[in-house]
């Protein structure tokens, strides 16, 4: 199941049902990493037990090594960007075949393929110079002086420099570093994290001593937000002593150890001599080795390369230089040194931004995306009758998040995060659906495109890749039935999305669970947290089947042995009978637009807009796939492939900038939005609403 956390997303579109209470990564971290990072902890050996109710049936059987495969350490995660995930993909076109669906469709076979993004790598040109009045020039050496930042873009730039204290526009806390400076088409310098760091009562200490204007995506969108050309991070001076003083207490850890071992092998006896003897060896190994990592220390430590995950590839060149170099070009230009700067700033809480006049950063960034191909798997079940040329596609993502990292709610892990339940239950389910179907002796009405869909936990991406590249026309697809996360049937229940998307559904789910004993959670709403919710942006009636969460979610621990095999056998029954009656109406599912009740709408602090991003858009700004009917986004007009490049007037190329940017508003207060459609740019007026 997609987490969109990591992107704002939950507290954006307005419309996802809050399923879990995710841990909040970077965007709420007084560490400015996009990511968490610590020790990696060992991996525990995984002992041999039998899943939840081990089954007795060939189909049951089948149902769990399918399960064990796809949720097996070889296949590392089926993140998007291993070689484990072309083996999945390999093996539900296999599956498909031998379940009797047609895997041609396609000129690729089962396979419908693209390319996304999925990383970032060092380019061949990282140059960097500062250039004063009277010919004076700071050569930065890079690795020494500067390196490059992965999660900015490529570029080249020769333009004036301004310092901008932390990078910070904060409306509710009265703090603007930009309130004084214009920086349009400049290079700003921004010392990363906030301001009074130590001080529990400051302002920026936010709850639990943790502020979002520490993280680094929010500098660089409100920089973007404001017309700069590029941006030079620096590290501030309060973490470096931070640094240090840990630093020197491990040292001092290494002389008390020093002490005791001496102590101890002054007073040992012949027989403890041997023993004393190693230990007071290995104390004297660990303080010089200390003492030698001290030496070489670099506690102005300059962000390695892949530090805060990667880009899109359409962000400015951003870079991180030293405080030595700072220091140097702020000495040169006639300014106060970072140190005293910082102490200014934190004394009165009052904005040290300046213009470093006549001083120009010139240089160039080269920042590679790495593009990946990733692949919907389709097969196709054809119907026959008057009705065959209509559609009903079944779904379930197959991707998971790999090895960890982004998306992963185990910080610091970098195990294999097997995602038994999310989505390998989905996709054997979805296998398990096509056998029985395509085992009928009588064609079905209806035409059946069953995908397995790639990219979800990304943003939906193969779904929404899917409805803009149909391989049957999208008007004549009549419902999508969709599973994510079905292993996991606990007390009966069984939650329902989309049972308001037409009116037939709610009467057909109630009568068909009482055939299986489920006892039904309904949820109304046609978006959501999964890959349904591309169709319902087009006007398609869907429903998502979800057993529930769980401790494991998104965790190395969603692993094979968890998952209810006879449970996903009943919810693949359920949904085979709904299949079958959705086939045989003569009548195609009316859609029914939904208003979602406000108790399952949040947008968090910000006000309430309704977009409904399109992960899959490419470009800049940021593309939406629709608006969530009633919203203010809805009530201005905003379509589906919309592509919003200004609001009000802040820049956007991307979600985070569209998240920033809504926060600079107020619930009621009425908002220019310019959009791209078509190729001309539209200007429309939202009227934001309340906070959901």
């Amino acid at each position: 199941m997609s987490d969109w956390n990591i992107k704002s997303a939950i507290n954006i579109i307005g419309y996802r049902a809050c399923l879990f209470t995710l841990v909040s990564l970077s965007l709420f971290s007084n560490s400015d990493s996009s990511l968490v990072y610590g020790e990696t902890p060992a991996s525990p050996v995984k002992p041999e037990v039998k899943a939840q109710s081990e089954p007795d049936s060939t189909s049951g059987k089948r149902m769990l090594d399918a399960i064990k495969y796809l949720a097996s350490d070889e296949l590392e995660g089926r993140g998007v960007d291993t070689q484990g995930i072309n083996q999945a993909a390999d093996f539900i076109a296999r599956e498909f075949q031998q379940a009797g669906l047609n895997v041609k469709v396609i000129e690729e076979g089962a396979f419908q393929k693209f390319t996304i993004n999925t990383g970032s790598k060092l380019g061949p040109v990282n140059q960097l110079e500062l250039t004063g009045p009277d010919g004076k020039t700071i050569s930065l050496k890079y690795d020494h002086d500067f390196r490059a930042c992965s999660f900015g873009g490529s570029g080249k730039f020769d333009a004036e420099l301004v310092f901008c204290g932390y990078g910070i526009d904060a409306d509710d806390l009265k703090y603007n570093d930009y309130a004084d400076v214009d920086v349009k088409d400049k290079v700003v310098i921004i010392m990363r994290r906030t301001p009074q760091q130590g001080d529990k009562k400051s302002p920026f200490a936010g709850a639990h001593g943790i502020s979002r204007y520490a993280a680094l995506r929010y500098k660089v969108s409100t920089a973007f937000g404001k017309g700069a050309k590029a941006i030079l991070f620096v590290n501030d001076y309060y973490s470096t002593e931070e640094n240090k003083k840990e630093a020197k207490e491990l040292e001092q850890d290494a002389v008390e150890e020093l002490i005791t071992a001496t102590d101890n092998w002054s007073k040992a006896n012949e027989k403890k001599q041997e023993e004393a003897e190693r230990e007071l060896k290995k104390a004297l190994h660990d303080i010089q080795q200390t003492r030698q990592v001290l030496k070489d220390a670099k506690f102005d430590k300059l962000m390695e390369f892949g530090y805060a995950g990667s880009g899109d590839g359409r962000s400015i060149p951003i870079a991180h230089i030293s405080i030595d170099a700072c220091n140097q070009l702020f000495k040169a230009a006639g300014k106060p040194l970072l140190k005293e700067l910082e102490k200014n700033i934190d004394q009165d809480l009052k904005p040290e931004s300046f213009v470093l006049t006549d001083w120009k950063a010139k240089g160039e960034i080269s920042v590679e995306q790495i593009r990946t191909e990733i692949k919907n798997v389709i097969g196709v079940l054809e119907g026959k009758g008057p009705h065959a040329d209509e559609t009903i596609v079944i779904g379930a993502h197959y991707d998971h998040v790999g090895y960890g990292g982004e998306g992963s709610l185990a910080p610091g892990s970098t195990d294999v995060h097997n995602g038994a339940d999310d989505n390998a239950s989905g996709t054997v389910a979805l296998i398990e659906l096509a056998r029985k179907l395509a085992a009928r002796k009588t064609p079905l009405p209806r035409r059946f495109v069953f995908i397995a869909f790639t990219g979800e936990e990304r943003g939906l991406i193969g779904s929404a890749h899917y409805v803009k590249n149909p391989v049957f026309d999208i008007k004549n697809t009549v419902a999508m039935l969709n599973m994510d996360m079905v292993g996991r049937l606990t007390d009966d229940k069984l939650t329902v999305f989309g049972t308001g998307t037409a009116p037939r559904w709610e009467k057909l789910v109630k009568e068909t669970a009482k055939t299986y004993d489920l006892k039904l959670s309904l949820k109304p709403e046609g978006f959501g947290p999964s890959d349904h919710s591309s169709f319902y942006g087009k006007q398609i009636p869907v429903l998502h089947l979800f057993t529930g969460t769980h401790s494991d979610y998104h965790r190395p621990s969603d692993d094979w042995d968890k998952i209810n095999i006879p449970g996903m056998q009943r919810v693949v029954g359920f949904l085979e009978e709904i299949a079958i009656a959705t086939a045989e109406n003569p009548k195609r599912p009316e859609y029914v637009k939904i208003e979602r009740p406000a108790a399952t709408m949040r947008s968090g602090n910000r006000p309430y807009f309704g977009s409904i991003p399109d992960f899959g858009g490419e470009g800049p700004g940021y593309h939406i796939s629709g608006a969530s009917p009633g919203s203010p986004a809805d009530k201005a007009g905003l379509k589906a492939g919309d592509t919003i490049v200004k609001m009000g007037k802040t820049k956007i190329d991307g979600l985070d900038d569209f998240d920033l940017a809504l926060r600079m508003f107020s619930p009621g207060e009425e908002v220019e939005v310019t959009v791209l459609r078509e190729g001309k740019r539209v200007k429309l007026t939202v009227k934001l609403g309340k906070p959901k």
